[in-house]
């Protein structure tokens, strides 16, 4: 299996390549919660009851197809830095990240499937792909839940669907999301009203790294909330809907802008391009800010279009854990943010414009 540095050395395959259709929508994600029957649920099992749940369901995750030359790892056997660092990226959540005895993590090595095993729920199928792809991410995710159920007998019921710890996600076990860049709709004003309706229609808006978080980087999560009662294609048919439509409500807001305001819309772009070449210490929050009307430039034109890749890539590499993890020691929070500004002074080095002096010289 692979170490957890070789992990890292590869970018998700989510993470690469740009086009118009991931402008908006970066990634696209579903996560199928499922139960073993005749266990109890995590929160409720005894340690040595966690434990044989894992070590049954980790060999059989391992031999499914892709996984076994993938990451797989027990939490326990992971400090504190390497499990946030998994957060950071997705692959994990922060919930289980907290937990320690019993849990484990089994992710492909593209990091489009990742697998958790004893958080919430016994297993979560985790599907991510890039941009407005959640059909495809329901049938990867799907293919290995139809793999698992001729081995292992799930929780079902006939009335109510799968059963899970939370009721919330009784019925499906389905949870779709999308994660959308909205730095136009932020800028003119019009993101609140496009949050009350999005929460009209029954959907869920989170932050950054989900529920309980906000958002940065004008970074916004679309979720379904209701599991119960609909088969999956008809909340993945609802929900591609409305984020396709918010997509052109933010696609429609930045041709509006630059007709209307083009030098303000260019102002903060040239600000932000300025701040990051220049700054010697950023925190976490002003660089995904700056970073963020770094890429509405390069999609709008205004920036060279390879910032965006630059853009997508810093947005994970210069949170905390990642940082740490590359500095190969824990660090204080004025050491991160002096780290985090010479990483991006370097990787803006030779993207940007030549009219800008971002050398990372001393005056």
């Amino acid at each position: 299996m692979m170490r957890f540095s070789t992990l890292l050395k590869h970018p998700a395959d989510w993470m690469t390549g740009h086009d118009e259709e991931n402008s908006v929508v970066l990634t696209s994600r579903v996560r199928l919660a499922r139960n073993i029957a005749n266990a109890p649920f995590p929160g409720w099992a005894r340690k040595k009851e966690r434990q044989k749940v894992r070590d049954s369901l980790q060999a059989e995750l391992e031999a499914l197809p892709g996984m076994k030359t993938g990451f797989s790892h027990e939490l326990s056997d992971l400090n504190s830095l390497q499990k946030q660092v998994l957060v950071e990226r997705h692959l994990i959540s922060r919930e289980q990240a907290a937990r320690n005895e019993g849990s484990g993590s089994v992710v492909n090595r593209k990091q489009s499937l990742s697998l958790m095993i004893n958080e919430e729920d016994h297993l979560r199928i985790q599907a991510i792909r890039p941009s407005l792809q959640l059909k495809e991410a329901y049938k990867l995710a799907h293919s290995v839940d139809q793999n698992l159920e001729t081995k292992i007998e799930f929780a079902v019921d006939a009335k109510l669907g799968y059963l899970t710890a939370c009721p919330t996600n009784l019925g499906t076990g389905m949870r779709a999301s999308a994660m959308l860049h909205l730095p136009a709709l932020v800028l003119s004003d019009q993101i609140t009203q496009v949050l009350k309706g999005i929460g009209k229609l029954g959907l869920a808006v989170r932050g950054l790294y989900g529920e309980g978080t906000e958002s940065l980087g004008n970074l916004y999560q679309i979720s379904n909330q209701s599991t119960l009662g609909e088969p999956e294609e008809v909340i993945l048919e609802r929900l591609t809907r409305v984020i396709g439509d918010v997509a052109r409500y933010e696609t429609q807001a930045r041709e509006k802008l630059l007709i209307d305001d083009p030098i303000m819309v260019k102002d903060r772009i040239g600000r932000a391009a300025g701040t990051l070449s220049y700054a010697r210490i950023i925190s976490s929050k002003e660089a995904l800010n700056h970073l963020s009307m770094l890429r509405l430039g390069a999609d709008l034109e205004i920036m060279p279009s390879n910032l965006v890749e630059i853009c997508d890539r810093l947005f994970m590499e210069t949170q905390p854990a990642h940082l740490q993890w590359n500095a190969g020691e824990k660090l204080e929070p004025t050491a991160r943010d002096i780290m985090r500004a010479q990483m991006i002074r370097e990787q803006l080095h030779s993207a940007l414009p030549a009219a800008i002096d971002i050398s990372g010289k001393e005056n």
